[in-house]
């Protein structure tokens, strides 16, 4: 007997033009808030970032780290309306949900809300997410999962000849680079040959600082990249009224800035040597903390430019227990009746830039009162943490570490 297997590809962008949702998702229902039930899963989905991460870092302690849990988790909850028994309960758990806290119908009903919030058009920000279905020619795929995955995730499903590998690795690199504008290309490189069915989903944000850096004050400074090597970066900096605090407990900066619409970005600057410790404490809890005691003041802050990005293999989630659907005990008889289908790729890529405006220039100055005295200057001449999060739904859309700005 021969075993039916699909891919499961994942795409990331950040401050990269977004592609387009071939289908706006209909309004919550919910009425005691307008983003409450994008809000329930949220702090779930947060969870979820700091497990995932603290993994990653315990396969390399050494290189840039960047992903999109709201990319991860969006695709692999659609994959669980497919799943049945232990396969759909190790997904859901995996990604951090207690089915004894909230339901899986809360659960697929903050990830409609969450895509319908991220795909409003007329935002300030630039921000959508997409999901497409390749399914092989001859595969009787289970109505009610077409149904539930177009309804509840607007996925878009295209009919594919997986017989042909490089036909079908070429439809489906070609969706991913027309949806990122030509941003990722040859996002997946080898298909496995028994393949039948992909999913590939991409989130895209783009956006312009509210207080943008003036771009002729960028210089080359020194980066630490650790204690024996240094490297050359392009460096922003700006003096001004920024959001910070100063954790004595962590020793580390918190800086959050900004985007015109609904999104910021927090910015963790550890001290030298103390990189380890905050990532221990990496919570929700502490980054309430952090929230709850940021302050505006005057700063003379360094930022340097940032182009890194992030490919991983999701299988490493079997390592948070999500086993069975990569292995031959997988029950996804939800998508199709056929037997023995199983998870036999898992891909994601997410990909940062950060420089002056953002991602677009921008003709506004902005001026603001400093006080007379001194101002403390923050330099993240080292490696940092950041997290992007969407303010409406509380979600965190990336989130990584940056230990060389240029990506080497």
């Amino acid at each position: 007997m021969f075993t039916l297997k699909f891919c499961l590809t994942l795409a990331g962008l950040c401050s990269l033009v977004p592609g387009h949702l071939a289908e706006q998702l209909s309004a919550s229902k919910d009425t005691e808030h307008p983003f409450s039930a994008s809000r329930r899963i949220s702090p779930y989905m947060a969870d979820f970032s700091f497990d995932l991460y603290r993994l990653l870092v315990s396969k390399s302690n050494t290189t840039n780290i960047f992903f999109s849990p709201a990319s991860i988790t969006t695709v692999f909850t659609l994959l669980a309306l497919g799943a049945k028994s232990t396969t759909h309960d190790q997904i859901l758990q995996g990604l951090g949900f207690n089915l004894t806290e909230i339901s899986e119908k809360e659960i697929f009903e903050g990830f409609h809300q969450l895509l319908h919030t991220l795909n409003l058009p007329g935002n300030e920000l630039q921000l959508t997410t997409s999901n497409g279905l390749f399914i092989d020619k001859t595969l009787k795929v289970v109505e009610k999962f077409l149904e539930d995955s177009k309804k509840l995730y607007a996925s878009d499903t295209f009919s594919t000849n997986f017989e042909d590998n490089e036909a079908a690795k070429k439809q489906i690199n070609d969706y991913v680079e027309k949806e990122t504008q030509g941003k990722i290309v040859d996002l997946i490189q080898d298909l496995h040959p028994d393949a039948i069915f992909v999913l590939v989903n991409c989130i895209f944000f783009k956006g312009k600082w509210e207080k943008p850096f003036e771009a002729e004050l960028t210089e080359e400074r020194p980066f630490h990249v650790d204690d024996k090597t240094t490297v050359p970066v392009q460096t922003m900096n700006r003096l001004g009224m920024l959001q910070v605090t100063y954790d004595d407990e962590l020793a580390c900066w918190v800086v959050k800035m900004d985007y015109l619409g609904n999104a910021s970005a927090f910015f963790i600057l550890p001290d030298t040597g103390k990189l380890e410790q905050v990532e221990t404490a990496l919570s929700r809890q502490q980054f309430h903390k952090w929230s709850s005691n940021l302050h505006r003041r005057a700063v003379t802050l360094y930022f340097p430019k940032v182009s890194i990005s992030g490919s991983y293999d999701l299988k490493i989630l079997s390592d948070m227990g999500i086993t069975h659907v990569f292995g031959k005990e997988a029950d996804l008889s939800g998508i199709t009746e056929q037997k023995e289908l199983r998870l036999s790729q898992a891909l994601h890529k997410a990909v940062l830039n950060i420089d002056e405006k953002g991602t677009e220039a921008s003709g506004a100055t902005f001026l603001e009162a400093i006080p007379m005295s001194i101002p403390p200057t923050i330099d993240f001449n080292r490696p940092f943490l950041t997290s992007i999060y969407e303010t409406n739904t509380r979600s965190i859309l990336f989130f990584g570490k940056v230990m060389n700005p240029s990506g080497n």
